[in-house]
């Protein structure tokens, strides 16, 4: 009977130290670091405006739907889309009906809004939702293509836009994965900051 109590004795305080040192002090030591080193990361890129009021992040998309701003690509989490709170993709397979008249939709609807010609090709990022449903990027193409409509919305000319798409365009990551792309808030903020200017 000795040996068992002395061995939950020993159980007990293994599991109150390992406890204690796995569930608090690794996790501080860890939120710690992140704060010293990586204070905007760990806090989630956040972009203030003015009095320091939250206007969005840069890893989160949201929905811009005005004709006056570049649009993210479309999203599948949660009822209405961009719901961090619900991120997912919509999980539909390529020999899904439902998806096909989605992509199909989206296309017509991206066309008519942008003012392409029925033929004209859409870039896949204008139409399917990321994995996530929250990717805050577009690509390139699918800036460039906005710009027109953009351009009338805001009485802007294409070369400005132009110039605001070239100056805020990312590389690759690592300087070889992925094509180069867009951060739709920071575009659309600077774009703002722009028209103010004028």
């Amino acid at each position: 009977m000795k040996t068992f109590l002395e061995s939950l004795k020993i159980s007990a305080v293994a599991l109150a130290l390992l406890t204690f040192l796995l569930g608090v002090v690794y996790p501080l030591f860890m939120w710690g670091i992140g704060q010293a080193l990586f204070h905007r990361q760990a806090n989630g890129r956040l972009i203030y405006g003015l009095n320091q009021i939250v206007l969005g992040s840069e890893q989160i998309a949201q929905s811009f739907s005005s004709e006056k701003y570049f649009h993210p690509r479309p999203s599948a989490a949660g009822d209405k889309g961009y719901d961090a709170a619900n991120s997912s993709g919509s999980n539909l397979g390529p020999t899904s009906q439902k998806l096909i008249d989605t992509l199909t939709q989206r296309a017509k609807d991206y066309r008519t809004a942008n003012r392409l010609a029925d033929g004209d090709r859409v870039p896949a990022d204008a139409v399917t939702a990321s994995g996530s449903g929250l990717d805050p990027h577009i690509s390139v193409q699918n800036a460039r293509l906005q710009m027109a409509r953009i351009a009338a919305a805001r009485n802007l000319s294409q070369d400005d836009l132009s110039a605001l798409v070239d100056r805020l365009t990312e590389g690759r990551s690592l300087g070889i994965f992925g094509e180069k792309r867009i951060n739709v808030l920071r575009l659309n903020l600077a774009l703002d900051q722009q028209t103010e200017h004028r």
